[in-house]
């Protein structure tokens, strides 16, 4: 037979004030997460056909994007390819091209996959690469754009 303690008798507590939960914040302050960001490159991708595509449209890289590639025997056997298969994982779009890959990224000119890498580094860094600097001669801080923008422009 198991014995229970005597149960105290209940004694009605006030109850505590409940105050009003603050409102959520109206749907339309909030703005919807950006995943794909449009680019013109600098001179344009030249197909087997010779037109030139300019105009693209990248998005967010995820962790797999990243990862993906360093299982990539081109890769491994020379980590500077590792921008190029990269590029061609998150460019979605390219022109009137019906496919964008590594195949069409790595033959890119120089001047555009230099405009993709500072590109892709703007998207990820949730828009921009800003350092603060301080300036050596009057000791002011202020903000440097490291990752550029369109080639010849500051």
């Amino acid at each position: 037979m198991r014995r229970t303690a005597p149960r105290a008798a209940a004694v009605a507590e006030p109850e505590p004030e409940q105050t009003a939960a603050p409102a959520p914040a109206p749907a339309a302050a909030a703005q919807p997460l950006r995943t794909e960001f449009e680019f013109e490159l600098p001179r344009g991708y030249v197909d087997d056909s010779g037109t030139v595509h300019r105009h693209g449209v990248m998005r967010l890289a995820t962790a797999r994007d990243e990862l993906v590639p360093l299982r990539d025997m081109r890769v491994q056997e020379n980590p500077a390819y590792l921008s190029v298969v990269l590029l061609g994982r998150v460019i979605t779009r390219l022109g009137t091209l019906p496919l964008v890959h590594d195949g069409v990224v790595e033959n890119m000119f120089a001047s555009d996959l230099a405009f993709l890498q500072d590109f892709y580094r703007q998207v990820n860094a949730e828009g921009h690469t800003r350092a603060a600097v301080t300036c050596p001669h009057c000791e002011e801080p202020f903000e440097v754009e490291l990752g550029g923008s369109r080639l010849g422009e500051s």
